[in-house]
């Protein structure tokens, strides 16, 4: 979706978000216990990068400890371990194929799987995986909801077919009042069946309090960085979309040499795009100012390192973890002002929102970030942790996928 589709959202599509936000809300129960109920979880595969394979792993822990059978079915990968020591069991199917025919398979292969493990609810987080497991649900009996956790190109009628499965679910969680409204308007999912549940921050692991300086120290020295020097970070993978040439453009807008702008992500088979912003780096001469660096593996680190951090993005984020997890870490942020931006940042208060692509307005955020004095700095992290532990924690989203868990089971039987 581009962003000019997301600012001409009607007042009606917002008064429907904030109906499902409301339905959410009134869902949550702070009893997490499943009664012995078996919950299938399908997705692709179990890479160690996405938000979605985490959540995954967080959500089958969350069922553990709360009484339930967790399983997942994905094509594997390194979150497998994870899922086995929080007392989950995978199963591997080709669930991560977009082949018709595997597709067909994977019916009745996740059907029979259903049936020998007794399963309540199937839970599907992504598309191709979710026709196969809706059918499955269906031939066995089971419980479907889904996760709408993006917003999916929609550019012809055939790709919105495909995109729709995700509306289809008994309950669907959408990971963002931004994300439950473009469910509604494209999808026509109703409120009755939508969930807002926001992706959640891992506390233990992004808690500026268990960041130890030799950590931060060793990442500084990694990279290279000179003593002293102010630095701006935009984290996210090298894609157009995530707004590194508008970020490199500001930069040089701000005409400060004394700063480190680190662009932090892996490329991911896109060389001509790094090549491109190699380039415009040097254009503006900023080859001592502007570094590409890899993707991190200790990111609570390299937000310690930041004096701000950034969010960019030309079209709008399902929901944006970075700026939840640089929040998290005390840390001012700028993002763009469109999709889960506008629910993560408190404009003046935990952050700045800017307009997407606007070079100017985001030069001019990043000067008045990296002006702050150490007590509006202290005040305005202080703001940004009590947010975030508020509202976005891991506990928090896992707690509610669980009340939907509930709410689809029913009561439990009278004794």
């Amino acid at each position: 979706m581009t962003a000019a589709a997301d600012h001409s959202n009607t007042a009606s599509a917002a008064a429907f978000a904030a109906d499902a936000a409301t339905a959410s809300a009134a869902g949550d129960d702070p009893t997490p216990a499943l009664g012995g109920a078996t919950v299938l979880q399908v997705l692709p595969a179990l890479g160690e990068g996405g938000g979605v394979e985490r959540g995954t792993v967080e959500v089958a822990r969350a069922i553990v400890a709360a009484g339930g059978r967790a399983l997942v079915v994905s094509a594997g990968g390194p979150l497998v371990h994870d899922l086995a020591r929080v007392g989950a069991a995978h199963h591997l199917l080709p669930v991560d194929s977009k082949n018709p025919v595997v597709m067909y398979r994977n019916i009745a292969r996740l059907a029979d799987l259903m049936r020998a493990e007794g399963v309540d609810i199937a839970h599907a987080r992504s598309r191709a995986p979710a026709w196969s497991t809706l059918f499955a649900a269906r031939r066995a009996g089971v419980r479907f909801v889904t996760t709408f956790h993006g917003t999916y190109g929609a550019g012809n009628f055939l790709k919105r077919r495909y995109n729709a499965v995700m509306g289809m679910g008994e309950r669907v969680i959408a990971i963002s009042r931004f994300i439950a409204g473009h469910a509604h308007r494209l999808y026509g999912v109703p409120a009755a069946r939508l969930r807002v549940i926001h992706r959640g921050v891992d506390l233990e692991r992004f808690d500026p309090r268990k960041v130890s300086a030799e950590r931060v120290i060793a990442l500084a020295r990694a990279w290279q960085l000179p003593d002293g020097a102010p630095v701006v970070m935009l984290p996210g993978r090298l894609t157009r979309w995530k707004g590194q040439t508008v970020f490199i453009e500001a930069v040089a807008r701000l005409g400060r040499r004394d700063i480190r702008a680190l662009l932090v992500g892996s490329e991911q088979g896109r060389h001509e795009y790094r090549r491109e912003l190699e380039k415009l780096i040097l254009a503006h001469d900023l080859g001592g100012v502007v570094r590409i660096m890899d993707h991190c593996r200790d990111m609570a680190a390299a937000y310690m390192l930041s004096d701000v951090v950034v969010s960019a993005s030309t079209d709008p984020e399902a929901f944006g973890r970075v700026v939840i997890e640089a929040q998290a870490m005390g840390r001012p942020v700028v993002a763009t002002d469109h999709g889960g931006a506008r629910e993560t940042v408190v404009d003046d208060e935990t952050g700045w929102r800017v307009p997407p692509g606007d070079v100017e307005a985001l030069a001019a955020a990043l000067a008045k970030a990296l002006a702050l004095g150490e007590d509006d700095r202290r005040r305005m992290a202080a703001r940004a942790i009590d947010t975030v532990r508020a509202n976005f924690s891991t506990r928090a989203m896992c707690e509610r996928t669980l009340a939907v868990y509930r709410e689809v089971l029913g009561p439990p039987a009278a004794a």
